[in-house]
């Protein structure tokens, strides 16, 4: 590798920024459509298509949703560094899809309703729900600013793609689109920016495969650094990525970015009958599966390209999320239009996790915000299309200033639901937040596979340009062992504390002997055969009832008794 080759390689041409301009134009042009052509006569219609949505549009649409420019760079990334460990997640996302099927959906749909946060109005009462969609929104708003600046930080300081130009640009072309067409258009746009995401890794793997020589290259070089390898069987949640964790922890995180996220349940829920869901989860699983697997793949190649010039040491390559880029600059630089596709695949990951995000922000704020606090206050099917445009807008606005502020920063179950859920919250971001910092500081850091500068030919800083491989976990005396736990586990003891909270506060506070119990619809249909039965429901018993219409019907009946 030529150390101005990357430098040739870095900006994107005119036919480049023509195929990225189209992504954007297609997707406008679908707002464009259902705004106008075939705009939504309802609150129900803009949120949840009338229910009446096709199969594989929401299955693709689904994929789009749980797939972010973050994760194909970042899994990219980790295969480079850890080697494939992370890629058995996809049986953590299997298991985590039949349970989805036969446990959540089926409730989902008995109870017809538009927001998740619905339910824990009906299970737990309505301070539960505002704290869950008030949690829901806070994600969002910060996630999304992430989901669009990082790629695009990456992309701009390899590609050349100006960050101050292109994030509004993306995010205006988004909010236009989400606001015009509720989710009809975001669905839609889902299914071409899957196309194009599918498409441009694709592009980067047959490509970036071809020029090192062929699959057998790249399978040969990352055996031998030990980066393929069957999965780690070890116990330790301290250890980063082990099949326990990436089962149990993987499962856990997947029940609810796929099973109970408003996001995933307003696509499922836009189809007419349970069955069709249950075709999109399958189709789902499949995609989501082959794009974890593909973007690890992409990571292998990664390190048969440059195993023996390590891009981050050398500081090619000045952060690793620019390594995926890195490679498509020096790989397709040379062909016009094919940068342009992948940064079109990028930023359609983007576009759609922001898109979907905007229009179940949405439905949260009308249905669970709107209807609480003004449960009095009937508004006309125009009035609430306006409303929701205006969240879209509003909240979407919000969300690409925040884009620059990163950029510049760098009863008795209700009180214990309330309870659990607020403690959840603060022990797992203190645990997060405090992980992450000790990390950054360099006081907690896991082992990386070998890399190597020795092929390297150009010049470098060998001096100060230290090697970022880490041979062996290391962790600071001072630091907390807790700190250490993998990310994979995060879920699950956040769940875990929630529930045993919950359940001890329930204990405590004991409720009330007019406390109504909870419906048998609010639970999965795997556990109603053991709930109890209510009193009510077993002292009734069958009485035959007729109408006596003659008088000698009156007298048979009367002989009778």
């Amino acid at each position: 590798m030529e150390a101005s080759s990357a430098a040739a390689a870095a900006l994107m041409g005119g036919v480049d920024y023509a195929v990225f301009a189209g992504m954007l134009g297609v997707s406008a042009a679908i707002g464009v459509y259902y705004g106008f052509c075939a705009p939504a006569s309802s609150a129900d219609e803009y949120l949840m298509g009338g229910r009446s949505m096709k199969t594989f549009p929401i299955a693709m649409s689904l994929i789009a949703s749980f797939v972010s420019g973050v994760t194909l760079l970042g899994m990219a990334t980790e295969a480079y560094l850890y080697g494939i460990q992370f890629s058995y997640v996809c049986l953590g996302l299997i298991i985590s899809s039949i349970v989805n099927a036969l446990a959540f959906l089926p409730v989902f749909y008995d109870l017809h309703i538009t927001s998740t946060y619905e339910y824990l109005d009906m299970r737990f009462g309505k301070s539960v729900r505002i704290l869950g969609s008030f949690f829901f929104i806070i994600n969002m708003v910060t996630w999304i600013p992430i989901v669009i600046y990082l790629p695009a930080i990456a992309l701009n300081q390899v590609t050349g793609v100006d960050l101050r130009v292109i994030s509004p640009v993306v995010c205006i072309v988004c909010i236009f689109y989400t606001c015009l067409g509720g989710i009809r258009a975001v669905v839609w746009t889902d299914v071409v920016q899957s196309l194009v995401m599918f498409g441009s890794v694709l592009v980067v793997i047959i490509k970036g495969t071809v020029d090192v020589g062929g699959l057998a290259v790249v399978w040969s070089r990352n055996v031998e650094s030990g980066r393929i390898e069957p999965p780690l069987l070890d116990v330790d949640p301290r250890v980063r990525m082990a099949l326990p964790s990436l089962l149990v922890g993987g499962l856990m995180q997947y029940l609810y970015n796929a099973g109970v996220n408003q996001i995933m349940v307003q696509r499922y829920l836009a189809l007419p009958t349970l069955t069709k869901a249950n075709i999109a989860v399958w189709i789902f699983t499949a995609g989501a599966a082959s794009l974890i697997l593909l973007s690890t793949y992409s990571g292998l190649l990664i390190f048969a390209r440059y195993f023996d010039c390590d891009p981050l040491t050398t500081k090619v390559a000045r952060a690793k999320d620019q390594l995926l880029p890195l490679m498509v600059a020096e790989s397709l630089g040379g062909l016009p239009g094919m940068t342009g596709v992948f940064v079109a695949g990028i930023f359609s990951a983007a576009l759609s996790s922001m898109s979907t995000a905007l229009n179940s922000m949405a439905a949260v704020v009308f249905e669970d915000f709107f209807k609480t606090f003004f449960p009095r206050r009937q508004l006309s099917e125009r009035q609430a299309g306006i409303l929701m445009k205006a969240v879209v807008v509003v909240l979407g606005s919000i969300c690409t200033a925040l884009v620059f502020v990163v950029d510049r920063l760098g009863s008795a179950v209700l009180q214990g639901a309330l309870a659990g859920g607020l403690t959840s919250v603060a022990v797992m971001s203190w645990l997060i937040l405090g992980g992450q910092a000790y990390q950054a500081s360099g006081d907690i850091r896991f082992a990386t596979k070998p890399l190597s500068t020795a092929g390297c030919r150009y010049a470098f800083d060998r001096v100060h340009n230290g090697s970022v491989a880490v041979a062996v976990d290391y962790q600071n005396s001072d630091v907390w062992s807790g700190y250490r736990v993998s990310p994979m586990w995060y879920t699950m003891i956040g769940w875990t504390i929630m529930l045993v909270v919950s359940l001890l506060v329930s204990l405590v506070v004991r409720p009330g002997e007019e406390e109504p119990r909870p419906g048998a619809n609010l639970f999965s249909p795997l556990v109603r055969r053991w709930l109890p039965v209510d009193p009510l429901e077993k002292s009734y018993k069958t009485v035959e009832m007729r109408i006596i219409s003659t008088e000698e019907e009156r007298r048979k009946l009367k002989d009778v008794d």
